[in-house]
């Protein structure tokens, strides 16, 4: 039987890099999928597409997850699909880098919405509908900048800090009622966002991992079915970081 067989999946952010491969994760052992996007439904779509060509189900839904009302209307709609919800990936995220002296801060509005707000809202969401069923498993993305800062990313590092602090308050809310709450940590990952990097910056990065590799959005995914699953019923309020070394 595959580890999630009957279990419902939601994904934030789940058309590319990270997201996309956590979605193709879950969906792989077994779970029902919903791929949740903003504003990139061809990529959603895709990713859909790939789920079903492995033998796996999935929906792509459309909501602005640092929007209250939208996420309401998300999760009505999950829950409508497949009859519940059983994990909850907080995948979403932007960058809006800059030294402090010259970040807008319209960029740290922003960026503390997309990542830490719709975070917070989401896990909202899910644990009215996990508390009463007493089951369920959240898994927050959050970043190795969250743990040890970096310069240029006052903005980034804040919100990144903060859905650490979120998961383990909310792992101690939540315990009570048997919802798990843990957050992953990735280092530097191959994705759209790194792809952009000059070659300089990459070398310098390849540098500081004692792996001597940059991560794949795989080796994410991995570490949150794993935290998603049965085989991590006495985890939660832990961040995994997963980074090949990096930040120790």
């Amino acid at each position: 039987m595959s580890k999630f067989e009957g279990k419902t999946a939601l994904v934030t952010g789940g058309g590319r890099g990270i997201g996309r491969a956590i979605c193709l994760e879950l969906a792989a052992q077994g779970a029902n999928v919903i791929v949740n996007y903003r504003s990139n439904s061809a990529a959603a779509d895709d990713t859909v597409t790939a789920i079903a060509a492995g033998g796996g189900q999935a929906i792509a839904l459309q909501a602005d997850v640092a929007d209250e009302s939208q996420v309401a209307a998300l999760f009505k709609a999950a829950t409508s699909q497949y009859g519940g919800l059983d994990i909850l990936v907080n995948n979403a995220g932007i960058t809006r880098d800059n030294v402090i002296m010259m970040m807008k801060s319209a960029d740290f509005d922003i960026v503390q919405a997309t990542n830490l707000r719709s975070c917070w809202l989401c896990c909202k969401a899910a644990a009215r509908i996990m508390m009463r069923k007493r089951a369920g498993s959240i898994i927050n993305i959050t970043s190795v900048v969250g743990i040890a800062g970096n310069g240029g990313q006052s903005n980034y590092a804040a919100s990144k800090a903060g859905i650490i602090g979120l998961s383990k308050s909310l792992a101690k809310e939540l315990a009570p009622r048997s919802v798990r709450v843990n957050a992953v940590a990735p280092g530097f990952v191959e994705t759209d966002m790194t792809a952009d990097l000059s070659e300089e910056l990459k070398e310098a990065a390849l540098g500081a991992i004692p792996l001597g590799r940059m991560g794949d959005p795989a080796d994410i995914a991995k570490a949150v079915a794993f935290l998603a699953s049965a085989d991590a019923s006495y985890i939660t309020g832990q961040t995994l970081v997963v980074d090949g070394g990096m930040v120790m």
